[in-house]
């Protein structure tokens, strides 16, 4: 088993064990971490164990979905700074949380970020009221800075997923490359946005229940 699978397995059973203890209510786990932690990786596959090893019904909410759309950001001025923690809606997807974590309605539509062309899609994925396991991911869901703080206390548990520079680097570079960038355009997404996002994401966010190393 790889060791991304043992961090996947192991969030898999903190999660399951959560559910447990809340009395049958549903459980949000948060899995926070900078850009090319594998975060998004680690939650799929967390998901993916839940629905099959453990049959609870669980859904992926990843906070990209609360992207400002590139016409916000033209206005804003903060268009090659997109992925910066104040090119997202903080307050919908604090809202949004809170309205899964009550659970009151029969199914919740959330919007999912569209990487290939950037854009989040409104109505992107359906959560219906059986989930008993959300599993959400994003960058800034542990930041201090306010009003992201706000978020911790919805969620029944929170991991960070910590990695070093060199990794993210990498990483980065890679995911960048796979959409056709040219060298130029993939080193100042790197190093101007992506990587300083990154590190200040590790500066910048609250302690949280598990650390988990993904190097």
């Amino acid at each position: 088993m790889s060791k991304i699978d043992e961090n996947a397995q192991k969030i898999t059973k903190i999660a399951v064990q959560r559910f447990a203890q809340n009395g049958g209510r549903r459980v949000l786990i948060a899995i926070a971490g900078a850009p090319g932690s594998g975060k998004s990786t680690l939650a799929e596959r967390a998901v993916q164990a839940i629905n099959n090893d453990h049959h609870l019904e669980a859904a992926l909410f990843p906070m990209d979905g609360y992207h400002y759309d590139d016409a916000v950001l033209e206005q804003m001025g903060r268009r090659p700074y997109k992925g910066a923690i104040d090119t997202f809606d903080a307050h919908g997807l604090r809202h949004m949380l809170k309205r899964l974590k009550a659970n009151e309605d029969d199914v919740v539509a959330v919007p999912v970020f569209d990487r290939s062309i950037e854009i989040a899609r409104a109505g992107g994925s359906l959560i219906p009221q059986s989930t008993k396991i959300i599993v959400c991911e994003g960058n800034y869901l542990l930041a201090r800075q306010a009003p992201w703080d706000k978020l911790k206390e919805i969620f029944d548990f929170t991991v960070f997923v910590d990695a070093d520079e060199d990794h993210l680097r990498q990483r980065l570079q890679n995911r960048w490359r796979s959409y056709g960038l040219d060298a130029a355009e993939i080193r100042r997404k790197v190093e101007e946005n992506d990587l300083p996002n990154g590190l200040a994401i590790v500066a910048g966010s609250a302690e949280p229940d598990l650390h988990i190393e993904n190097n």
